[in-house]
């Protein structure tokens, strides 16, 4: 799915831990080119104290939206998509050398930039309000993000770069790094992975040179907003950058999962798109949705100082192509240190056609807990992210079986199911 981008899309988006006073009960239920350093992941984050966090060696002052846990920060700086060999790695490299290889500039050199050491701490400005996202938009929820502070917080996408790196000069790059967002517990879904965000502008020249008789179209018009396109784009230059956009696309997912892939686009909304798309493929005999697209939105590239072109984006989940190509069935492996996960991406080069191999398969342990909400802005993000920050990767999926409104007191409790599993051997109940 196109993680980076359905984020702002979606309209169900899900205090880091319960209160302390919570009382619950567990029950134990056996039989049912790139230019930028990487953070590194050495002292990368210390524990958050009372009044401040620290982390890549600045420190945040804590407030009311502080809400990012111990567990988070011990994931920054990790940079799984710089680690030699790693299936993220993997697929980041051959994104990259496609892009090297079929888009040169005027003198032979790679016309895209690629960045991947970018610091993961953005501030919120650059998070939401320079992508033109809305302030009541439900995408900056305190409970879908990790917030540092009211300023400060780990980028829920690598779209916060756009911007920056626009207002720097260029106008084709590649932007690589781990994203934060507080989401659920299952096999898909990790409060961090990474993303990849493209970005292309071009001049008038650029656009509409390999054009026959192309001397006297423009970029630019007074028109209106349909649903086709922006009120200052022509309709010629968005079916040029749009044919484009479409086109790189279709080659980088051709070439990774092979000839003869077939591939659809679906018509959708993103705040800092329009046009919009989702770009579907075929593999195995199943549609699935790999990435987010689109047109520009001509206010962001303006603010950014390039008022004179027009441009595309994309965005893409480096996870949930690993997961389609390599056949990876649970996001936490991506985690893993052990050598039967790793040692399997080891090859000669990075195209090698690998298929995971899984480890052995331990059972899981269930527990199913309940209790009564804390208050009227609890989210079920606050137990997820209660859950991981005790469970961590032993935590396969979490469940809300049931929930019950009392009919005088009108307190709410949840029951939910929780799944452990151990890839390297049996857990037991004590444990």
């Amino acid at each position: 799915m196109a993680m980076l981008w359905k984020f702002m899309r979606v309209a169900k988006y899900s205090k880091t831990a319960l209160s302390p006073k919570v009382k619950v009960r567990g029950i134990p239920t056996h039989s049912r080119h790139s230019s930028s350093k990487s953070v590194p992941s050495d002292f990368a984050a210390s524990a958050p104290c009372s009044n401040t966090v620290e982390l890549l060696g600045k420190s945040y002052p804590q407030d009311d939206y502080s809400n990012v846990t111990e567990k988070i920060l011990s994931k920054v700086g990790k940079n799984l998509h710089n680690r030699k060999h790693h299936p993220l790695w993997l697929i980041k490299e051959q994104v990259k050398e496609h892009f090297y290889k079929h888009y040169l500039g005027r003198r032979g050199t790679p016309l895209f930039s690629v960045y991947d050491g970018l610091s993961p701490v953005v501030t919120v400005q650059q998070n939401f309000d320079s992508l033109l996202i809305p302030q009541n938009h439900a995408s900056r929820r305190k409970e879908d993000n990790y917030y540092l502070n009211r300023e400060h917080m780990l980028r829920a996408h690598t779209s916060a770069h756009q911007w920056d790196l626009i207002h720097s000069g260029l106008d084709a790059f590649l932007a690589v790094g781990d994203v934060y967002r507080r989401d659920t517990i299952d096999n898909t879904h990790y409060p961090v992975f990474h993303q990849m965000e493209g970005v292309r502008l071009f001049s008038c020249h650029e656009l509409f040179s390999s054009i026959k008789d192309g001397e006297g179209l423009q970029l630019f018009e007074q028109g209106h907003r349909t649903a086709h396109k922006q009120e200052c784009h022509t309709m010629e230059a968005v079916r040029l950058v749009e044919f484009n956009l479409k086109q790189v696309l279709t080659k980088l997912m051709t070439h990774i999962f092979g000839d003869g892939l077939q591939v659809r686009w679906v018509d959708c909304y993103f705040p800092f798109t329009h046009p919009s798309f989702e770009m579907e493929i075929n593999f195995q005999g199943e549609w699935m949705e790999v990435l987010g697209c689109g047109v520009m939105e001509q206010q962001l590239v303006n603010s950014a100082g390039a008022q004179d072109k027009i441009g595309w984006a994309f965005g893409l989940g480096l996870e949930r192509l690993a997961m389609i190509l390599y056949d990876i069935p649970d996001i936490r492996l991506f985690w893993s240190e052990d050598e039967r996960f790793l040692k399997q991406f080891i090859g000669p080069h990075i195209w090698q056609k690998i298929k995971f191999q899984p480890l052995s398969r331990y059972p899981p342990l269930i527990n199913d807990i309940s209790f009564w909400l804390p208050s009227e802005t609890y989210s079920q993000n606050d137990f997820y992210d209660l859950v991981r920050s005790i469970g961590g990767d032993l935590i396969e999926k979490v469940v809300l079986l049931d929930e019950f409104a009392h009919p005088k007191t009108k307190k709410v409790s949840h029951c939910y199911r929780i799944v452990y599993r151990h890839p390297e051997r049996t857990l037991t109940q004590d444990e």
